[in-house]
């Protein structure tokens, strides 16, 4: 994909393109990573779409600017780039965070002619009910822990150190595994900085959350924290505005011992966007949170035959 920076009027966005005479696609990414999550995937997608990927706000070479980290901002800079740049309808992919975004544009614009949305984290990350979610216990509290320090050291090395995932390890060995791991992220950290961290033995799909975090901001992660990126507008009232056909992409669903959402949503979630939009279908991957990570196979499979 090549690399490309869009500006305007104050906006600036970052994006991968593969160009061709296609149906546009705009990949809208996840929080901590960047438009390159779908590289992966793209080269295959091109043979029937022409492909954007795009940098959200807080992230990779787009704008860092903690004002502008909120739902209606990202989407407005988006819509920007759909109407001067692309100039015609598209198709919309938003993975998790970016799918919240995805639904807000193809919600407030005509823009939008097939809404995908990659397991996007609806009700679940919004109110009292974010606290008892993966995202909330993990990243966005480690972002928020991290930007509360006085001094700032290396946010993708203290992220590993401080992730949730560490509880999902056996007790009896925890501390020696973790020991052991956070050792080889430190060396790894100090001799290759700029890049993407890599560490043996962890496993491939959590590492693919690391890709894109040296560009990525912690107080994005702090706006998911205090609730701040939904500017107070409710997940119901954006997609019953919603009119254009809508695949749901549904990963697994599960539930730890102490009542922690360890997915986006859940199954009674999915089954409440799809009756708000109208027009909308639910598709079921038997994988975690990260399908086109997890199952690319599949998940371009999917596309490539809609």
């Amino acid at each position: 994909m090549k690399e490309k920076i869009y500006e305007n009027q104050g906006i600036r966005l970052k994006y991968y393109e593969v160009e061709n005479r296609f149906q546009p696609l705009v990949f809208i990414h996840a929080q901590g990573v960047d438009g390159q999550s779908y590289a992966n995937v793209a080269k295959q997608l091109s043979k029937k779409f022409h492909i954007y990927s795009v940098d959200c706000y807080g992230h990779g070479g787009s704008l860092h600017n903690p004002e502008e980290y909120n739902i209606k901002s990202i989407s407005h800079a988006i819509i920007d780039f759909i109407e001067n740049e692309i100039g015609q309808k598209v198709w919309l992919l938003g993975h998790s965070s970016g799918g919240l975004i995805a639904a807000y544009i193809a919600a407030e614009t005509e823009l939008c002619e097939m809404l995908i949305l990659e397991d996007p984290p609806f009700f679940a990350s919004q109110g009292e009910r974010r606290k008892s979610t993966f995202n909330y216990i993990d990243l966005s509290t480690v972002c928020h822990t991290y930007i509360s320090q006085e001094e700032k050291s290396d946010f993708v090395l203290y992220y590993f150190c401080n992730q949730y995932a560490w509880n999902l390890f056996p007790e009896h060995s925890r501390d020696k595994v973790k020991g052991k791991l956070v050792k080889m992220a430190a060396a790894y950290r100090t001799k290759h900085p700029s890049k993407d961290l890599k560490v043996l033995f962890w496993p491939k799909a959590a590492l693919a959350g690391f890709q894109g975090m040296n560009h990525y901001d912690p107080l994005f992660g702090e706006a998911f924290y205090t609730d701040s990126f939904h500017c107070g507008i409710l997940h119901e009232d954006i997609l019953r505005k919603i009119s254009c056909k809508t695949i749901f992409m549904k990963a697994q669903t599960n539930i730890n011992s102490d009542g922690i959402l360890m997915a986006a949503l859940n199954d009674d979630d999915s089954k409440r966007v799809s009756e708000l939009i109208g027009n909308c279908k639910i598709v079921r991957f038997d994988c975690g949170h990260g399908i086109h990570i997890e199952k690319p196979k599949e998940f371009v499979k999917y596309l490539l035959n809609l």
